[in-house]
Parts: C-alpha cells; sequence; structure tokens
C-alpha cells in the first residue's frame, strides 16, 4: 500500500507531480461510510483459470461487470475450472464486505450472485479481494473449492487478512481464518498495517503473500505465510525489502514461468531511484524463496518504466517460453516478455481493456506454443477515478 502520485497513461511519471494519497483515498471511503454502522477484504502456473480456451473464446470487450458507483476498484475474477463460467469482486467503499459476481457465458454478461463474508450482518470497511480456486483437493475441501482473502479494516482500527471459503461456486462463504494483523490503515512509514494478500498453492501448502508494515526496520516489506490447513499460518517469510527505510515496495503478484522458474512482480514506493512506484521484479526456482534474488526494474525496449499496482501472469502462447505479462496502473497497454524476464526483451502489447488500479490479467489456454494466446482482463477505474468494473478478452500479439 502506497501513497501513490498522479498517474496518465503511456506518460512517464514525475518526481514533480503532485501528491494522490492513498491515505486520502481512505479518508474518502470514511466519509462515504459515515451513515453507516461500523463494526464498531497448485495451478501448474500461478493463475487462478482452468486449463485450456474455453469453447469459441474471442476478443471482445470492454464489457461492465457493475457499475456501483464511486470507490469501486482492485477488481479480481477467477473461471471455474475449465467451465464458460466466471466470478468477479472487488473493492468498494460503502459497501461491506466484496459482491460477487458470475458470468456463464466467457465474461460477455454478469449478475450478482452473492457476498463475501455472506453474512447477513457484515459491516465495516474491506479492501483488496483475491478470489482463488484449488486445483485439487487440498487440507479437507475438494478440488474446485473457492477461497477469498481480502483486508478486513472494520472501524479503521486495525487491519486484518482474512480467509474464507466456498464449496458451493461461490454461493455461500465459511470464515477459515486471520492470515496476518496489524495496525490501523494508515500507509505511512512508521505505521503498522497489512495490505493486499495473494494466493497460491504450491506442494503440500497454501500461501499468502502480503505487504507488511509491522517489521520496525523497513517503511514496508514484501513477506508471506503459508499454511498446511488453512487454518493456522507459519512464521513470516520476507519476500523483498528496500534498500533503505524509506523504501516501500508493495502488491505482490506471482506466476510461474517454467518448470523451475517463478516470478514475483511488485512497485517499488517512494522514489527508489528509477521513478516514482516503478514496476520491480524478482525470478526464483522456489515461490517461497525470492528473498534473496536480485531485483530487477522492468523497463521496455525504449526504457520506459511502467508504474504502480502491477500484477502478472504467463500464458503458455508465443513461443517455447511462453509469455510473461505485466500490466501497472500508469497504461493501458501491456508488457510482455517471452524470455523467462530477460530484462532487456520487455516489450509492448496494446490492450482494448482500459488501464486500472491492479488490473489482473487471467491467460486462457492455447494448445499451440506457436499460435498468439488469448488473454482475460478485468479491471476498474485508475487510482482514484470514478468509474464502472470491466472485462474482457484481448489476443496476445
Amino acid at each position: 500500500m502506497q501513497d501513490h502520485p498522479q498517474y496518465r497513461p503511456k506518460s512517464r511519471p514525475s518526481a514533480a507531480a503532485a501528491p494522490w494519497s492513498r491515505r486520502a483515498f481512505l479518508g474518502t471511503g470514511a466519509v462515504a461510510l459515515a451513515g453507516l454502522t461500523l463494526g464498531m477484504a497448485e495451478p501448474a502456473l500461478a493463475t487462478p483459470a482452468g486449463p485450456g480456451t474455453p469453447h469459441g473464446a474471442m476478443p471482445f470487450g470492454p464489457v461492465v461487470v457493475a457499475d456501483p458507483g464511486s470507490g469501486a476498484a482492485y477488481a479480481r475474477a477467477v473461471r471455474l475450472g475449465s467451465s464458460r463460467s466466471w466470478l468477479a469482486t472487488f473493492q468498494q467503499f460503502g459497501a461491506p464486505g466484496f459482491p460477487i459476481y458470475r458470468s456463464d457465458d466467457d465474461g460477455h454478461t454478469w449478475s450478482k450472485l452473492s457476498n463475501v463474508p455472506s453474512t447477513g450482518d457484515t459491516s465495516g470497511v474491506w479492501l483488496q479481494p483475491f478470489l482463488y480456486e484449488l486445483p485439487r483437493p487440498f487440507a479437507g475441501f475438494p478440488k474446485g473449492t473457492l477461497l477469498c482473502a481480502g483486508n478486513a479494516l472494520g472501524n479503521f482500527t486495525s487491519t486484518k487478512i482474512q480467509l474464507y471459503a466456498s464449496r458451493d461456486h461461490g454461493v455461500t462463504w465459511t470464515f477459515l481464518s486471520t492470515v496476518a494483523e496489524g495496525g490501523p490503515p494508515i500507509p505511512e512509514n512508521g505505521n503498522t498495517p497489512v495490505w493486499e494478500p495473494f494466493l497460491l498453492l504450491h506442494k503440500d501448502r497454501l500461501i499468502c503473500y502480503y505487504s507488511d508494515q509491522r517489521d520496525p526496520r523497513y517503511g514496508q516489506k514484501l513477506a508471506h505465510q503459508s499454511s498446511r490447513n488453512l487454518r493456522s499460518w507459519g512464521p513470516v517469510v520476507d519476500d523483498a525489502v528496500g534498500t533503505d527505510y524509506d523504501q516501500r515496495p508493495g502488491m505482490t503478484t506471482v506466476a510461474r514461468i517454467h518448470e523451475r522458474l517463478w516470478i514475483l512482480t511488485h512497485e517499488a514506493g517512494g522514489n527508489s531511484g528509477d521513478n516514482f512506484y516503478a514496476v520491480h521484479y524478482k525470478l526464483a526456482t522456489d515461490p517461497e524463496s525470492f528473498g534473496p534474488a536480485r531485483d530487477i526494474v522492468l523497463h521496455d525496449q525504449d526504457g520506459y518504466i511502467p508504474s504502480a499496482a502491477p500484477t502478472v501472469s504467463w500464458s503458455d502462447s508465443g513461443g517455447p517460453n511462453g509469455t510473461i505479462v505485466v500490466t501497472a496502473n500508469g497504461d493501458q497497454d501491456l508488457f510482455v516478455n517471452r524470455h523467462l524476464g530477460d530484462p532487456g526483451k520487455w516489450t509492448r502489447v496494446s490492450s482494448a481493456i482500459p488501464g486500472g488500479y491492479s488490473r489482473q490479467t487471467i491467460p486462457l489456454g492455447c494448445t499451440d506454443s506457436r499460435r498468439r494466446g488469448l488473454l482475460f482482463i478485468i479491471t476498474g477505474p485508475n487510482y482514484a477515478e470514478n468509474g464502472p468494473i470491466q472485462a474482457g478478452v484481448v489476443p496476445l500479439a
């Protein structure tokens, strides 16, 4: 979680840009809640999508998933197995928990299904949802069980990364555990909140990555904890720290890009020597061992560095090494790499789906690695802007 400068798509962020405080964004949400009662958010590849391209899938969109008014952002989706059905969610100030929407036609049309948590008396503020489908039986849950992690802020006195499960394709949800708990949601150094969960099942453990301000040595760091039973969690393991206290790496996402190679992307909060909130990445042979890996600034072949709220995924299309896909808040274009993350091999691919704050990409499978793949994208508006939650499918040219 960061205090972001303003971003303009396809332009390099400037150190002189007027700041747009994420703390002010939280304050705006508190005002919106003034009238509410507060409670006085393995796949072989690290994407939620199932294998195989949906029957008849073609580029389309953007289409509106939901248009709930101001404050909606941080959209997330998951495909139910290899079917034509999808679930989607997002954060919104003034709407306790996370709404769940469903599509049964490859994402063309959507309708409200449920809410996480599913109890009728849910209150408080919830941020940063993440949806995940278990690709195999795990911890007493069958294959296809859905998990939802989110950050419960309550009445702004704490931050709690909580985990819920659904055995009925998202209709009802059961609380499982609190992964990590931190202080009030103040995204400034010296405070102690936790932010932005990301889930991955690897071997015999579910990993929950998140941003962590609780370590007094760092303003913010990236960390993870793992669980074998979804109810108790192991020790905190560092994944990325800044080169000095003031730097704030944030917003972990992870994907498997080779049989023995994984990529972690994050934003580097503050002026990290390249630009404000530059997208960085790490490569490691184990998704629980990113800590000592080299931290690399992502730049395209023109030297342009994308900024803020990156997410990463991997497509099996585009060549023998597949295609790494990175998206960031400051650009509608996608940044792709077909050379296992070689720092000099990032290029741009245009997208018909608008950019947005933590826009998510989910590759659709391709049986022929030489063909271009298709990419499902779900997005909300750019940071601190208003707009609908939208989705669509684009080609990975």
